[in-house]
């Protein structure tokens, strides 16, 4: 992807609002995905298929890492350690994912496409953060 199909998919040409409102949405999605899971570990665990401590677990652990990441991508100028700690942190999370599905885990077949989709989103999320990094540490040379 090009620094324009960036550009045009964030809706501006500054590569730090860019990188900020990257990390503005993937906040909001991992907060909401972990308020859910807090909320609604019970209903959510029979119908992925998986423990509902599990969802309690990773809820609580979702909903203060996208706090983490909401206050960065608050900050007017996020910095770039703490960004590419987020870029690695959802790259792992993809890897992982999966990784537990065949290793650890045994969901119903909403859980395990549930599993893939959000894999797939967070490393979307990776891919595009490191391009937006990329390209305000370009400007900056």
């Amino acid at each position: 992807m090009s620094a324009t199909s960036l550009a045009a998919l964030a809706r501006t040409s500054d590569p730090q609002t860019v990188l900020r409102r990257l990390l503005a949405l993937d906040a909001v999605v991992t907060g909401a995905n972990g308020l859910a899971y807090l909320a609604f570990s019970g209903p959510l665990g029979r119908l992925l298929g998986v423990d509902s401590t599990l969802l309690l677990a990773l809820g609580a652990f979702l909903t203060v890492y996208a706090a983490a990441v909401g206050l960065l991508a608050s900050r007017a100028r996020p910095a770039a350690l703490p960004v590419r700690a987020v870029i690695e942190a959802n790259l792992a999370w993809s890897v992982l994912s999966p990784v537990a599905l065949v290793l650890w885990l045994s969901p119903a077949t909403a859980g395990a496409v549930w599993t893939v989709l959000q894999a797939l989103t967070v490393a979307g999320f990776a891919a595009l953060q490191h391009l937006a990094l990329k390209a305000r540490q370009d400007i900056r040379d």
